[in-house]
This record gives structure tokens, C-alpha cells and sequence, in this order.
């Protein structure tokens, strides 16, 4: 049984790695830790999160002694600010932990990347260049001989599962570039309430236009760039893009098809759709990316949908876990 500490623990994506730890047959829960002047310290998780009230009883520690908490654990999920994960992970790692960073810390590899868009300057350069990127269907084989492994956020999933299996067998014309346009729930604000992502308060509108971290981070691992244009939706869960590509010359729909087809053939976490166009309801607290897609001359349509808590974070997290250890990618998912 492995030791599984989670950190972050009382976020949205915590509460769900707390759930998905409990019911693995493989794993044991080690700790749940947050910040040591949080104000769930010391609570139950199941007061904070009442759907884990019987399942997840466990008491939430205030994170003192970094340290003692890895050497007292296998595998590590950091479901924590950016800046946080960045400092704690290296600790963790030093013990010879697993560590699962849901964070955006170690997933771009740049010299001025973490200063434009994080605003900090990164220090563990060794380490970064050693994180394999999880996005799982893609990165199997760097995902099971990494000790790091940095968990693509929701909109870059949705998004590249989308544009990948195009980009990879060269069906379009990467110099018009993709235009994404993603709606997210509020949930991937995160937990902590403020006026602009208050339930009340959501009205669909587009942000970040053209400054968007996330794009040079798809860009990066796409390998082409894209027009990113992320909104924020006035619902709960779940993330829904819509992205317009143009084909490559002389490509036809029955490439396209084979293109998903044989991309994910055997990833059991991806569901292909065809024309039919996926919708949030079908995916929300599941751990699947459903793709459909419409062509019509030299253009096509592309949806994806995802539940942005599950396999935009926590889930996609765990099935890097149990690729890591060679554990069937569904195990604790279903």
C-alpha cells in the first residue's frame, strides 16, 4: 500500500483526491494537510466537504513540519498555489516521494515563463526539467519514469485532447492558428468566495483575452500556437470547448476520424463521439473527456467537454498515479 498524503486538502480538487485515495485499493490516506493558518485546521474533512461525512472522517492537519510530513508518506498530491507547490515539492521529492502537482509550478519549461506569467521567478531548474507533463493519454511513457509529475489544468486538457490527435497525424493548417473558445464552471475559480466569481454575481463573459497563461502552456505542448479565449460560466462544474480549426489540403472527414480513432483506441478515459456533439451534463462528476466534432469544407469543429474538477485536476491526477505504478488507469475513477 502506498502512503498517500494530500496537501491542499480542503479545496474542491482535495476533497475529490481525498474521496478517490479512500476508495483505491492500492493506496492508504497518510494525512490530509493545509496551510498551518487556515481556518479548517483542525477540523474533519467530512465538516468542511458534508459528501464525505462516512467516508472520509479524517481529521485536517496544519502543514508545520514539511519535512517530517514526507518522510512519513510514498506519493504526494499537491493541490495548492502555485507559489506553494513550487517551494514544497523539492522537499518531497528529496525524500523520494511521488509527487502529483496539480499546480501550475513545473509544467512549462522557459526562462521567462514563470516571470511574465506567474509572476515569480522560478528556482528549481533540475526539476523542472525533469517533470513530465500529465497530461495522460498523451505522456504515458514520461509519466512512469518520472518522480515529478505536473498535472495539466482543466482548459489545457479539455483543449489539446481536442487538438492533438489533428496536430500529431498533420491534418491542419497550423498556420491558420486553432481558435479556442472554453467556458468554465465557477468551480474552477477555486473555493475562496470574491465578487467576481460569487455564484451571484457570474454573468458568461470572456477574460484574459490574449493574456491568458494558459495559452503559451497549450502552445507549448501542442507545438503550434493557438487564440485562447477562456469564459467563465454561471454554473458550477464542467468545462466545454469549442475550437475551429482549418484542415490541411486535400484532408478528408474520414481522416479525421481515424485520427481520434487511432489516438484513443486504448485510453479508456476518452470518449469519442463523432457528430455527435458532446455536452457538461454527460461528463460532470465523471473522470471522461468526451469529443465529437462537425466538418464542412477546409473547416472543422471540434467540442470537448469535461467535468473541470475531475479530469481537468483530481482524477487526471490520480490516473497519472496509477500510470506511474502500472495500475489499471480506471482504479478508484469508476
Amino acid at each position: 500500500m502506498l502512503k498517500t498524503t494530500i496537501i491542499g486538502a480542503t479545496g474542491y480538487t482535495g476533497a475529490e483526491l481525498a474521496l478517490m485515495v479512500t476508495k483505491h485499493p492500492e493506496l492508504t490516506l497518510s494525512g490530509l494537510y493545509v496551510s498551518a493558518n487556515s481556518v479548517d485546521a483542525g477540523k474533519l474533512v467530512s465538516q468542511v466537504h458534508g459528501k464525505l461525512a462516512g467516508i472520509v472522517d479524517d481529521r485536517i492537519q496544519p502543514l508545520v513540519d514539511v519535512e517530517k510530513v514526507a518522510n512519513e508518506c510514498d506519493v504526494v498530491f499537491l493541490a495548492t498555489a502555485h507559489e506553494v507547490s513550487h517551494d514544497l515539492a523539492p522537499v518531497f521529492l528529496a525524500q523520494g516521494c511521488q509527487v502529483f502537482d496539480l499546480s501550475g509550478a513545473y509544467r512549462v519549461k522557459g526562462d521567462d515563463f514563470y516571470t511574465t506569467y506567474y509572476g515569480f521567478e522560478h528556482q528549481h531548474a533540475q526539476w523542472l526539467d525533469k517533470a513530465a507533463y500529465g497530461l495522460a493519454e498523451w505522456n504515458a511513457a514520461d509519466i512512469q519514469a518520472a518522480q515529478l509529475v505536473a498535472v495539466p489544468g482543466c482548459y489545457p486538457t479539455a483543449s489539446q485532447l481536442a487538438i492533438k490527435p489533428l496536430v500529431e497525424s498533420t491534418l491542419i493548417d497550423t498556420q491558420v492558428w486553432p481558435v479556442i473558445n472554453a467556458t468554465s464552471g465557477v468551480t474552477g475559480a477555486g473555493r475562496k468566495a470574491t465578487t467576481s466569481n460569487s455564484f451571484c454575481e457570474v454573468s458568461l463573459q470572456p477574460y484574459g483575452l490574449f493574456t491568458h497563461r494558459h495559452q503559451p502552456e497549450m502552445a507549448t505542448h501542442l507545438g503550434c500556437e493557438v487564440i485562447f479565449n477562456p469564459h467563465l460560466g454561471n454554473f458550477k462544474r464542467g468545462i466545454l470547448a469549442t475550437i475551429t480549426m482549418k484542415l490541411a489540403d486535400g484532408v478528408k472527414a474520414e481522416q479525421v476520424q481515424q485520427a481520434f480513432e487511432v489516438a484513443y483506441a486504448e485510453q479508456p478515459c476518452v470518449r469519442i463521439k463523432g457528430d455527435t456533439i458532446p455536452r457538461i451534463q454527460d461528463v460532470e462528476n465523471t473522470p471522461f473527456c468526451d469529443i465529437g466534432w462537425k466538418v464542412q469544407g477546409q473547416h472543422i469543429i471540434v467540442v470537448s467537454a469535461i467535468d473541470n474538477l475531475l479530469k481537468g485536476a483530481s482524477s487526471q491526477a490520480m490516473q497519472c498515479l496509477n500510470i506511474k505504478n502500472q495500475f489499471s488507469q480506471l482504479t478508484s475513477l469508476v
